[in-house]
């Protein structure tokens, strides 16, 4: 099923923002996700018909990058920080007790299409492991046991807020702003946490 209407629209106006069409692809790559759920051959050729690339350039990318998905996202996109520190600190139980939790394995979606559980890179947040990330926000020094409630709270559709950011929506919601478009939600909640200001406090009492 070809691209809709509405979503090569916004391909194109994605393209537009600049001065080498080529550099759009990777937002364009985010908006295809945020409406067809993965990155689709479908999507794939579109965003190659508009830059004028390959298929097979435009697939180079998508593969190369770990956020792009080839097989359907549930509605969260649960990430388990498994690098050296966080996994230490518990990462690696956490993500563990969650597959056993969850009853999936890595990159796998829960029946009821609620969660699709990974284990993720290092998230720059070393000051805060274990993380976990929902949808791309940041869930600060976990355990199995939080980590577990956060995922029940996800699958009953209950209000979750992110350690530093905002109330979380959806993956697909979570895309399209990765694709450039403004949920008017930029400044919900705090954008730095203790751990982080403390470094900063020390140097200006120096």
């Amino acid at each position: 099923m070809a691209i809709n209407q509405t979503t090569y629209a916004e391909l194109r106006e994605i393209a537009a923002r600049y001065p080498q069409a080529r550099s759009g692809l990777l937002p364009m790559l985010h908006l295809v996700q945020s409406a067809e759920g993965r990155v689709t051959p479908e999507g794939i050729n579109a965003c190659a018909e508009i830059l004028g690339l390959t298929a097979a350039e435009v697939s180079g990318v998508a593969t190369f990058y770990t956020m792009y998905k080839r097989k359907p996202v549930g509605e969260h996109h649960v990430g388990v920080c498994t690098n050296t520190l966080c996994a230490v600190m518990g990462g690696d139980q956490i993500f563990a007790e969650l597959k056993e939790h969850l009853q999936v394995g890595n990159d796998e979606t829960t029946p009821d299409g609620k969660v699709t559980l990974e284990h993720v890179e290092c998230n720059a947040a070393c000051d805060y492991a274990p993380v976990v990330m929902v949808n791309w926000e940041f869930f600060d020094n976990q355990t199995p046991e939080s980590a577990k409630q956060l995922v029940d709270d996800l699958r009953a559709g209950r209000e979750v807020t992110a350690s530093r950011g905002a109330k979380i929506c959806s993956w697909r919601e979570a895309e399209r702003v990765l694709a450039g478009y403004d949920d008017g939600r930029a400044d919900e909640g705090p954008s730095a946490g203790e751990a982080s200001l403390a470094g900063l406090r020390t140097l200006e009492e120096k």
